[in-house]
This record gives structure tokens, C-alpha cells and sequence, in this order.
């Protein structure tokens, strides 16, 4: 297994591995977050991505719902953010090989 990744059962036993895009602490919430991927796909093609409420000082820390629309708001600003200097860093990598 990689370093930035972990495994979990489902309810059917059946192991799967994800991969850590990222983690944060909200000062808004209080609360740390992990967002992480299976890389499956859904219907349009996107790459699934889920996030949690954990605990970054147990190792065994067992991930939580995150249940609020404001905990998700701030989750999904992030997401938007990171996504948006993607995107710059793409157009300016492409610019640059035109050059």
C-alpha cells in the first residue's frame, strides 16, 4: 500500500483502497477533514471523491460522517479552489509549450 493511502471494508467485506488527496483543519468547524478517492469514475466521466471527519492524532482513527451543509460548504470551497489552480496551472503549462 502507498504511503497517502488507506483501505477499508464495506458492509460486504469487500476491501477497498483510497487514495489521500488531501487533509485540513477548519478553524471554521474545529474539526480536521481527509479527502480521498477510489478513483472510480461516475456517469459524466469526474473521478469520485469522498471526505470525512478524522482524527490526524490516531493512527486507528475512524472516519465520520461529515453531516452539516456548512461542513460540506467549506469542504467544497476547497475543492473548487484546488480544481481552479489546476486549471491555471494547465493553461499556463500549455501557453508555455506554444512558446
Amino acid at each position: 500500500m502507498k504511503k497517502n493511502s488507506f483501505s477499508m471494508l464495506d458492509a460486504n467485506g469487500v476491501e477497498t483502497v483510497y487514495d489521500v488527496l488531501f487533509t485540513f483543519e477548519s478553524e471554521e468547524t474545529n474539526k480536521n477533514y481527509i479527502v480521498y478517492t477510489d478513483n472510480s469514475k461516475d456517469e459524466n466521466g469526474n473521478i469520485e471523491v469522498y471526505a470525512s471527519i478524522y482524527d490526524p492524532e490516531d493512527p486507528h482513527s475512524k472516519l465520520e460522517a461529515i453531516e452539516t451543509d456548512k461542513e460540506w460548504k467549506v469542504i467544497e470551497t476547497i475543492l473548487e479552489t484546488l480544481q481552479e489552480e489546476v486549471r491555471n496551472k494547465k493553461n499556463l503549462d500549455s501557453q508555455n509549450n506554444e512558446q
